[in-house]
């Protein structure tokens, strides 16, 4: 038994996997159009870590009723259900560069090693130092 991928619902599902590629470095392997009859958000994305890279394959789906999720958890609110951890190796320079991404900085953030940051369609990931990585973030180069 194997663990292969995530999936994360969205309101825009091919727009979102655009952010992560943007973010990741990753590119986009997959796409499906809007169904028929279906909005024009509607649809499905993938990433793949590039060769060389590790990391689980993320899918985008869309989600008719998609609410967009709070964090920290409130009463009556969406609760964010999961979240991506992301290790990085210069924690500053990779905020900057999520947020150039389209990302937000949430407004609580728990600890002093740890950004919690905010996708488009409000997900929130976390961004941890791990000084062991040679690169940081991907560049506009």
């Amino acid at each position: 038994m194997a663990v292969t991928s995530v999936t994360i619902g969205a309101p825009a599902p091919r727009d979102l996997a655009a952010f992560y590629a943007r973010l990741l470095g990753w590119p986009v392997t997959a796409t499906d159009p809007a169904r028929p009859g279906m909005p024009p958000e509607d649809g499905w994305a993938q990433l793949r870590p590039p060769p060389g890279q590790e990391g689980p394959t993320l899918n985008f789906e869309y989600e008719v009723k998609f609410i967009r999720p709070v964090w920290p958890a409130a009463d009556g609110a969406q609760n964010a259900t999961q979240h991506l951890d992301i290790a990085v190796g210069d924690l500053d320079e990779t905020v900057s560069w999520a947020l150039t991404s389209g990302a937000s900085l949430a407004d609580y953030q728990p600890q002093d090693d740890v950004r919690v940051m905010l996708d488009p369609a409000g997900h929130p990931f976390c961004l941890f130092l791990d000084e062991s990585m040679a690169t940081t973030a991907p560049s506009a180069d």
